[in-house]
């Protein structure tokens, strides 16, 4: 038996199965008619989808309707192009997703690069239980206060009452110490440095896809050191890693710095953070490297005997991205066609729509289209021939700008007898993203495709540092602050104030400090609060 910590009667009380949704969470998409993600962003947790709301669901099916802009309903816009783009689909238990091949594929990117990262810098895989016994979570005061509200319990196993409660991984500082203790004696068994790409679970009561799910992928680096300076040292290299993977990677100009106490990892130390700025102008949370200190390794006896054969408590990190990095990849690029992909993220980065009228001509396109593939695949490109008959060309086209893909190549009959292509670019909409009489020529091109890639990826990129970069406020004052956040801008100022002051700036605009940036401007400063002098600027803003 799985259950929340929450009292299943409370919750039933505030939310129960059978709660409408708003109908600016239930639209369906064009292209072509798919089931809407209506079981996200208001529904509870841990409950299962009625017959009712299966059944209105069909009938809106009936009903062909575009995928709501970005401008008039952020989040039914961001629902809309998940379900049309085919990357997620809802669980039969509330706040669940089952993420689907094109979506996975993403994942799976993310995860080819990082691995690499991982392994170049001296971590192996390895695999930890899922289950976590009751009392490991309770060995460390912070973290079992912090997670306490997420934790999902299985309370009996094979029919029988269970003698002690069994946490379903929430994270794994816990279980990883448990180990570590058994593993680690000598100074010669540090640094210990591993990582695993798991499934964890959190209870969460309001859910969205990618962003914030019962249960989520994710990877969970885990190390251990014989000095301070090694885990703090361990702690920003990894965060580096990840800012170079948004940047480098998913064109998202993300902003790395140190998270407040008060949004401190519970049992950490010290909490790093990559902060991205979505298309709403709310921030998210996309990757955090954690300082643990001894936090861990005192609740769990976690020593070693140091060259003078002192017993020492070691010192420890970890750090962690998820599948919320697709939500991000989503929400920064996307348009109101649907999705767009960065070339290096997107599991296919050129598709190929032979074109054809009548019976004659289909030989010789498929035949050209098919040649152009061999080149561009054998060129080390991710291609999609999409040769299908049963679909229009038209349709093709508005289907894989849904989908992201960089870039399509177009092939007609002209095209045949010109030994040429037509190249359209997601980013640039309409005609003006479109050239023709391409050369079909496998070495020109390659070139050019490959440049037109890369002048996709730093497009993308430029386009979100603008637009992450017009929407910070510098400010000097409460009021300021107040004024930028009910903007919807982020708000970056001078603050030294105190733990309770930053409360009152979340309990009265709502926004958080989402980082102490590590780029810093020179000279004095005042902080914004309380006219005190201030070491460092902090960024606040709303979050998801």
């Amino acid at each position: 038996m799985v259950a929340s910590l929450r009292l299943p009667s409370l919750t039933s009380l505030l939310f129960p199965a059978t709660t409408r949704y708003p109908a600016s969470l239930r639209r369906t998409v064009c292209l072509p008619n798919r089931r809407p993600l209506s079981g996200f962003a208001t529904a509870p947790s841990g409950t299962t989808a009625s017959t009712e709301t299966k059944s209105a669901e069909v009938d809106r099916l009936k009903s062909d309707r575009a995928v709501t802009p970005r401008s008039k309903d952020f989040n039914a816009w961001y629902l809309d192009v998940i379900a049309s783009a085919e990357l997620a689909d809802y669980g039969p238990v509330r706040g669940t997703m089952v993420i689907r091949p094109y979506g996975y594929a993403i994942w799976e990117a993310i995860q080819e690069y990082l691995n690499v990262k991982f392994k170049e810098t001296g971590h192996s895989n390895m695999y930890f239980p899922q289950f976590i016994p009751y009392s490991f979570i309770e060995k460390e005061a912070s973290h079992v206060e912090g997670f306490s509200p997420e934790l999902a319990l299985v309370t009996v196993g094979g029919g029988k009452e269970l003698e002690e409660k069994l946490v379903v991984r929430p994270t794994s500082e816990t279980i990883v110490n448990h180990m570590f203790t058994q593993w680690i004696h000598s100074y010669r068994d540090l640094p210990l440095m591993i990582n695993q790409w798991a499934n964890v679970t959190r209870w969460e009561m309001r859910t969205k896809p990618f962003i914030r799910t019962l249960e989520f992928l994710w990877q969970e680096g885990h190390t251990a050191h014989a000095t301070p300076e090694e885990a703090e040292k361990e702690a920003k290299q990894m965060i580096e890693i990840y800012t170079r993977f948004a940047f480098e990677q998913t064109a998202i100009p993300v902003i790395p710095g140190r998270k407040s106490k008060l949004e401190t990892f519970a049992g950490a130390d010290i909490t790093y953070t990559i902060e991205a700025m979505m298309g709403d102008r709310k921030a998210l949370q996309a990757g955090t490297s954690h300082n643990l200190g001894q936090n861990f390794s005192r609740a769990f006896g976690t020593q070693f005997a140091d060259e003078n054969g002192e017993r020492q408590h070691v010192w420890q990190t970890s750090w962690a991205v998820s599948t919320r990095f697709v939500g991000d990849i989503i929400m920064t690029h996307g348009d109101d066609t649907g999705l767009m992909l960065p070339p290096k993220i997107a599991p296919v980065q050129v598709v190929i729509v032979p074109i054809w009228k009548k019976e004659n001509e289909k030989t010789g396109v498929l035949s050209a289209a098919s040649s152009v593939k061999e080149a561009l695949h054998t060129a080390g490109f991710r291609v999609k021939l999409d040769d299908t008959d049963q679909r229009t060309p038209g349709w093709k086209f508005n289907f894989w700008e849904m989908k992201g893909i960089p870039l399509r190549i177009e092939i007609g009959p002209r095209d045949v007898s010109s030994n040429s292509v037509v190249v359209s670019r997601r980013d640039i909409p309409g005609k003006a993203g479109k050239v023709f009489g391409i050369s079909m020529e496998a070495s020109t091109l390659v070139a050019y495709v490959k440049e037109k890639l890369d002048e996709i990826q730093s497009s993308l990129l430029e386009k979100a540092v603008s637009f992450r970069d017009s929407n910070i406020v510098d400010v000097n004052s409460y009021d300021e602050l107040k004024d930028a956040i009910s903007l919807g801008k982020w708000a970056r100022g001078p603050w030294s104030a105190s733990d309770a002051d930053e409360q009152r700036v979340k309990e009265e605009t709502g926004a958080t400090i989402r980082c102490y940036p590590f780029e810093q401007p020179k000279g004095t400063k005042t902080c914004l609060m309380t006219g005190n002098p201030a070491e460092e600027v902090a960024i606040f803003a709303k979050s998801y």
